[in-house]
């Protein structure tokens, strides 16, 4: 078998060939086939291992069936769900306002808004008509791939898990990644309506529509995904912007435009869009309203995100920034906060706190004469005042028919909701009564050259005792005119005027001015130790001013639902009956005048004009008073303590006067002068007393003091030597005699 040359031959198998075949002769010009590679062959795993893998590939094809079957039916309930919320969708103008309560706006006297109430909705806007700078500023903040996503955001759910992890919460706590139209979807709350018997209040009904958590996400994916096959990008965002809480009460971006800057959403510029934009985050806190600075940050943080994505280009930014956006006048100002809950106050709750209405309100109020009162609070607190005391102010200011210009419940004016010192608390008189006993006097005929004796005085008060009322300054001037009496705000002299005319005349025409409230029984009704409060007392004073008949005070003068033609009801108060002639307000205006001119009230007096006035000063001096008035208005001032502390050193001539003179010089400023509709001294002087020279009649006094002219000592009348002369003076000193 061996080869020549000591090779081996090439192994040939066995040809297989029939019989009757030949076997191919090669051809002498073919090339050897080249050798095919024998297939590799697999490599053989160990038992364990091939057993991993093995598992491995029934735990694969295991998940994969299940995956693939679980992605099926989930995406069959997705699709099942979104069908079923896009059928309930309705119509984009159906979701523009989701209030389910109305609003309150008031108008000053000249037609112009100072306060809401309630949520407010400015009108419907769309996306097609607010400022572009608005919209731009809304998407770069809350959604920038609005327009490019199908309504929820993979990505932005998977940054918002990886933030909230990383500051230690739950993954959906904090951040929830929500796009625009899943914020649209917790707005309408899923389509769930308010339910009152389910949630006890709207506040509760909103935080749950708001509230967070894996449900609440499932939920909102189909919602938001059917809101983006029912409606258009541009009706999406419509819709949020006519429905998102941008605080202040304000429902909707137009709304909240009106109400912080005074314009509409199509005009704002780039940085009242970014501070408007900025709100979403948290409207309460970043309000501009609670916190302007606040607000202004967090625009500037907007407007950087409007440049950063091409909505504003370098110059714009700069220029923005340059110049944050600030609030109108009117929110600058929020002025009448004490006044508007007043007002709120008057009318039924159906049309006020519960109305599903928005309503309209003109009001009396005179917002410059608003400013004028709280600034000059403001002044004598910060001049007069020692730093830290804890005293409190109320101002009010008045037409002679009732109208109530300006109020000021308290030394804290920009507040809503507030305790309202001018209208709730009801505080003792003091002095500021006595006019009303003067007026009973002046009613009756008694002129202010009248003589009264101040001297020493004990009644017996019937039950109670003896009753001797002191002066303030602890001395007695003896026989003097009303008028003296009343300017010089005499104890004694006011008693015993008091007692002469009767205190049931005394109480009734206090009652008829407006003193509502209930008036102590005894003689000590003429020195103010009544309560009241100092709307009323301000009212009373205006119904001297307006000579002499009733007034009561208003602040609303028409309410109309938003829309209407036809108001549902005018004004409540002005002038009512006559409670005194016109002959005797005019000569207690004369008396009052004297007061400030002469008496306890000067630190009142106006340079330019004349006053006339009132101090009061209470027990301890708990409560100090000024009220007086010029021609043109009444302005009353209370200041006290609310606990009923004694004030230390104040009476109502001191600081009340002052804050009086502060208010009325802001408030005349450029008005023309008129004079006070005062009685002149000659109407009555010169004329003869009758014989019996009772009080009433008239005489000069410059006249020796006429027998009978000291009616009362120590509660009986003094009988003169000669006989007295019969008649009207006699019939009532008889009548008086009975009674004591």
């Amino acid at each position: 078998m061996a080869g020549t040359g000591g090779r081996r031959g090439p192994l040939v198998a066995d040809k297989r060939y029939s019989a009757a075949t030949s076997a191919p002769k090669p051809k002498a010009t073919a090339k050897p086939a080249k050798r095919r590679k024998a297939p590799a062959t697999r490599r053989k795993h160990g038992v364990v291992v091939g057993s991993i893998l093995g598992l491995a590939r029934l735990i694969w094809r295991v998940i994969w069936g299940v995956s693939w079957r679980l992605g099926l039916v989930t995406g069959l309930i997705l699709g099942l769900a979104t069908f079923y919320y896009y059928s309930s969708l309705p119509e984009v103008s159906a979701l523009l306002d989701g209030r389910n309560r109305g609003s309150v706006t008031l108008l000053d006297r000249n037609g112009q808004v100072f306060a809401w109430r309630g949520e407010t909705f400015g009108g419907q806007i769309t996306a097609a008509n607010v400022s572009p700078h608005l919209k731009n500023a809304i998407v770069a903040t809350e959604d920038r791939r609005f327009y490019r996503h199908f309504g929820v955001s993979p990505r932005g759910i998977a940054s918002a898990v990886r933030i909230n992890l990383s500051e230690g919460r739950g993954p959906l706590e904090g951040n929830g990644g929500s796009t625009i139209t899943q914020q649209v979807a917790k707005l309408l709350c899923l389509g769930v309506p308010f339910d009152p018997k389910q949630w006890k209040t709207e506040a509760a009904y909103e935080d749950d529509c708001r509230s967070g958590g894996v449900q609440r996400k499932i939920k909102e994916i189909p919602y938001a995904l059917a809101m983006e096959v029912k409606y258009t990008k541009d009706e999406i965002l419509t819709i949020y912007l006519n429905r998102a809480y941008l605080g202040a009460g304000a429902r909707g971006f137009e709304a909240a435009a009106q109400r912080y800057f005074g314009v509409s959403a199509a005009n704002v510029n780039p940085q009242q869009a970014a501070m408007l934009a900025g709100l979403l985050k948290a409207p309460s806190r970043y309000a501009p309203t609670s916190n302007l600075k606040r607000s202004q940050d967090r625009a500037g943080m907007v407007l950087a995100l409007m440049h950063e994505q091409g909505f504003l280009s370098d110059r714009e930014w700069l220029d923005a920034r340059a110049n944050p956006a600030t609030l109108s006048e009117a929110a600058q100002a929020r002025a009448g906060g004490y006044f508007a809950d007043w007002v709120m106050g008057t009318i039924p709750d159906f049309l006020s706190k519960d109305t599903t209405e928005d309503v309209v309100i003109h009001t009396t109020l005179d917002q410059r004469l608003q400013t004028a009162a709280e600034e000059a609070m403001k002044t004598i607190f910060e001049t007069k005042v020692k730093a830290g005391s804890e005293a409190e102010a109320a101002v009010i200011v008045m037409s002679a028919d009732g109208a109530v210009r300006a109020m000021v419940g308290g030394r804290a004016t920009k507040v809503s909701g507030a305790f309202n010192r001018a209208t709730q608390a009801k505080r003792q008189t003091g002095s500021t009564f006595k006019p009303f006993v003067y007026a009973a006097a002046l009613d009756l005929g008694w002129t202010p050259d009248t003589i009264v004796e101040d001297a020493p005085l004990t009644i017996n008060v019937k039950g109670s005792g003896p009753w001797s009322p002191k002066n303030y300054t602890k001395d007695f001037k003896g026989p003097i005119p009303l008028w003296q009496a009343l300017a010089e705000s005499i104890n004694t002299a006011t008693v015993r005027v008091s007692e002469t005319v009767g205190s049931d005349a005394v109480r009734k025409v206090a009652q008829d001015f407006g003193f509502a409230s209930d008036l102590a029984a005894g003689p000590a009704v003429a020195l103010g130790v009544s309560e009241s409060t100092l709307i009323e007392m301000t009212g009373a004073y205006a119904g001297i001013l307006n000579g002499g008949s009733s007034v009561k005070p208003y602040g609303l003068t028409e309410l109309r639902l938003k829309g209407d033609s036809e108001p549902l009801f005018g004004k409540g108060g002005g002038i009512g009956e006559r409670v005194i002639s016109e002959r005797a307000a005019r000569e207690l205006i004369y008396m009052m005048h004297q007061g400030v001119e002469r008496g306890t009230s000067r630190r009142a007096r106006l340079d330019d004009r004349e006053v006339a006035g009132k101090t009061g000063t209470t027990q301890a001096a708990r409560d100090a008073w000024f009220i007086g008035f010029t021609a043109d208005y009444v302005a009353g001032v209370w200041m006290g303590y609310d606990d009923n502390r004694p004030l230390s050193g104040v009476t109502g001539g001191g600081l009340p006067a002052d804050i009086w003179h502060e208010v009325m010089a802001r408030v005349e400023a450029g008005q023309p002068v008129t004079p006070l509709p005062m009685a002149d001294p000659s109407e009555w002087r010169g004329q003869t007393p009758p014989q019996n020279g009772f009080p009433g009649q008239a005489w000069s006094a410059n006249d020796p003091i006429p027998e009978g002219g000291v009616p009362v000592i120590d509660g009986q009348l003094v009988a003169p030597e000669r006989p007295r002369n019969e008649g009207l003076g006699a019939a009532i000193e008889n009548l008086l005699r009975s009674l004591y």
